[in-house]
């Protein structure tokens, strides 16, 4: 149980916010209910001497506290609400269906709430999403050789000219070539710290972050315009693998990613920034200046700062492995609480 102070006001305060860059970190024990939460939780927010607080799920448990019906703590915490869950699970089940107001019905989900709570989560729509899952497909098709209005057909566009319009939505052009065709895939990736976005072709992974991250959609947008790329919901083999090495990385079980990350993104400087930080062992730690020092210019470090908060690939490009001079966290586009249970776990990981 979480005994200082302070760090229990900070909490009782993230508690009320709602913030997701604490999930994981913590968890609240109710005294007058006899339940504990996640930071997230939806219910109504108990008074602070009311609440006890505990860096594990299983100390809430050892302490008698029962896990909360609502945000269900024992779980791992998800973005996603149970209809945009379900729904997501319809799309895959049956990627090239065209959707209707009568296919709601038969799920019980009001259109209306579909539409607000996918254009909440993904910025769009769920038309719009099965639509992008449904082009998903039509580019994977026309990659192998398969003819545009074949592929058109396939995906369940009746029109040519609605064909062509989505998929200059999605690609900017309708390519002449099928070699012309960049497809990267994008899903959702639920850990113990919040869910993560992640972007990827069959080859490699362009983008790994946290999906609370601020600025994410401008990320997207950059990589989508930089790379001449269409990006649509999916998963392939790379990303099914992506998510097996990220379970076992949170579950203290890996060190090292083996997943193949994309070598064309970034600046020059950037990615021999972005190397030097694949060398900083797990559990370890290193400062802006000592890896300016390592490039020949101690007064790079700044540079190297900025190089270092424009990693768009999470945990595999470690930038929450550096830290201050000083022995301070410094900043983190994830959050700084996570970087701080990222470097203890790794830590633990590495004495394991």
């Amino acid at each position: 149980m979480i005994q200082d102070e302070q760090t229990k006001k900070v909490y009782y305060k993230m508690l009320i916010e709602k913030n997701s860059h604490y999930e994981g970190i913590f968890y609240v024990g109710v005294k007058t209910t006899g339940v504990f939460c996640r930071p997230t939780c939806p219910a109504r927010k108990p008074k602070e001497e009311n609440c006890e607080f505990f860096d594990t799920a299983q100390e809430a448990t050892l302490a008698s506290y029962r896990p909360c019906k609502r945000c269900q703590p024992l779980n791992t915490p998800s973005g996603l609400s149970p209809e945009v869950k379900e729904l997501v699970a319809s799309i895959e089940a049956n990627p090239e269906k065209k959707w209707t107001d009568r296919d709601f019905d038969e799920l019980t989900i009001s259109p209306n709430t579909a539409r607000r709570q996918f254009k909440k989560q993904f910025g769009m729509t769920f038309i719009e999403y099965a639509r992008a899952r449904r082009l998903g497909l039509a580019f994977h098709s026309i990659r192998k050789g398969t003819r545009l209005i074949d592929a058109q057909l396939d995906s369940s566009f009746e029109s040519s000219n609605g064909f062509r319009d989505a998929f200059t939505r999605t690609m900017g052009i309708v390519p002449q070539k099928n070699k012309d065709i960049r497809l990267l895939s994008a899903c959702w990736i639920e850990t113990k710290l919040g869910p993560m976005l992640a972007i990827a072709n069959d080859e490699a992974l362009y983008l790994l972050e946290f999906v609370d991250r601020r600025g994410l959609e401008k990320e997207i947008e950059k990589l989508r315009k930089r790379q001449t790329v269409a990006i649509v919901p999916g998963t392939n083999l790379l990303l099914e693998r992506l998510e097996q090495e990220l379970n076992q990385y949170f579950n203290g079980e890996l060190s090292a990613f083996e997943t193949p990350i994309a070598t064309e993104i970034g600046t020059p400087f950037e990615r021999t920034v972005w190397a030097l930080l694949r060398t900083i062992p797990s559990g370890t730690t290193t400062s802006y200046k000592a890896l300016a020092q390592q490039l020949g210019n101690d007064k790079a470090a700044r540079a190297v700062a900025r190089a270092n908060g424009a990693n768009q690939i999470s945990l595999l490009i470690p930038c929450h492995r550096v830290i201050q001079s000083n022995g301070e966290m410094g900043g983190y586009g994830g959050g700084v609480e996570r970087k701080k249970w990222l470097l203890r776990n790794e830590e633990n990981t590495r004495k394991a």
